[in-house]
C-alpha cells in the first residue's frame, strides 16, 4: 500500500481562551500558530465562534495576514461567517455544526439534512477560492451529501473514537477507516480531527486514505505540562511512525490542501 504524507493542522482556538479568562493580549494565540509553524505543523486551525468565546476577529485578521501557513477557518454555516470568510479568504473553510450552549463542537454537520441551505455558501466559497470542508460523522450518507453541494474535502469526526475504550473504540475506528475508504473511492480528500490524543492519534494517522488531522485542545492543554513546541514535535513525530515511507509536504501544501 502507498502512505500518501499526512499533515498536522494545529488548532490554536484555546490559547485564545485562556486569554479571554482573564482579558488582555496574552497569551496571544497568533504567536502559538508562529510556534506551532516552527514545530512543525503543516497548517493552523481557528474556529471562530458565534458568540465569539476564544477566537476573535481581530484574531483572524491578523491570521490571515501574519502566519507563514495555510489557514484553515472552521465556520457556522451562517451569513455573518460567509461574510467573514469571504473577506479574509483563508486557505480552507471547515464547515462545522455550532450550537451556543455547547463546550465544543459535539458530532458531525448533518450535511445530508440540509443540503440546499448549505450548497449556496460551498458554492460561493469554492468561487472565491477557499477549498471547503465539511466536518461530519464517518457516514457514507453524509459523505455522499458533501459529494453532491461540491464540497472538494470532508472531515472526518473522530470524537466518539477517542471517548470509548475497546471493543467499542474499534467499532468506532471501523467506521472511521470504512468512511475514509468511501471518501476515496468518490473522489473526496479525507481529514480527521477532535479529541486526539498522543494515545490515540497513531491508529487515525495509519489509515492511508486520510491524508490532514486537525488536533488543538490536546496539544495546548500538554503544553502545559512538556511546552507547546515539544507538545507538537511529539504529536509530528507519532503521525510520521504511523506513515511508512510517506515523507512530508510542507505547509499544507499537498492535493490541494
Amino acid at each position: 500500500m502507498t502512505f500518501r504524507p499526512l499533515r498536522l493542522g494545529v488548532n490554536i482556538d484555546h490559547v485564545a481562551t485562556i486569554r479571554n479568562a482573564r482579558g488582555g493580549r496574552h497569551p496571544d494565540p497568533v504567536r502559538a500558530a508562529h510556534l506551532a509553524a516552527a514545530a512543525g505543523a503543516d497548517g493552523i486551525t481557528a474556529h471562530l465562534r458565534e458568540d465569539r468565546r476564544h477566537i476573535a476577529d481581530r484574531d483572524i485578521e491578523r491570521l490571515a495576514n501574519e502566519i507563514p501557513l495555510p489557514l484553515n477557518l472552521e465556520m457556522a454555516a451562517t451569513e455573518e461567517m460567509l461574510a467573514i470568510a469571504l473577506r479574509h479568504r483563508p486557505h480552507a473553510a471547515c464547515i462545522v455544526p455550532e450550537r451556543r450552549e455547547e463546550r465544543t463542537t459535539e458530532g458531525g454537520l448533518d450535511v445530508a439534512g440540509n443540503l440546499e441551505a448549505l450548497r449556496p455558501i460551498v458554492g460561493r466559497l469554492v468561487e472565491a477560492g477557499v477549498r471547503v470542508s465539511m466536518f461530519i460523522e464517518a457516514d457514507p450518507r453524509q459523505l455522499d451529501a458533501a459529494k453532491a453541494i461540491g464540497a472538494p474535502v470532508v472531515e472526518l469526526h473522530t470524537g466518539a473514537y477517542c471517548d470509548h475504550e475497546g471493543e467499542a473504540r474499534d467499532r468506532e475506528f471501523a467506521r472511521i477507516q470504512a468512511a475514509a475508504a468511501h471518501a476515496e473511492a468518490i473522489g473526496l480528500e479525507c481529514h480527521a480531527g477532535h479529541g486526539l490524543t498522543f494515545d490515540t492519534v497513531k491508529p487515525i494517522a495509519a489509515i492511508a486514505t486520510i491524508v490532514e488531522l486537525n488536533i488543538g485542545h490536546f496539544l495546548v492543554g500538554e503544553a502545559i505540562f512538556i511546552g507547546f513546541d515539544a507538545a507538537i514535535r511529539r504529536m509530528r513525530a507519532l503521525m510520521d511512525e504511523s506513515r511508512p515511507g510517506g515523507a512530508r509536504q510542507g505547509a499544507g501544501q499537498g492535493a490541494e490542501a
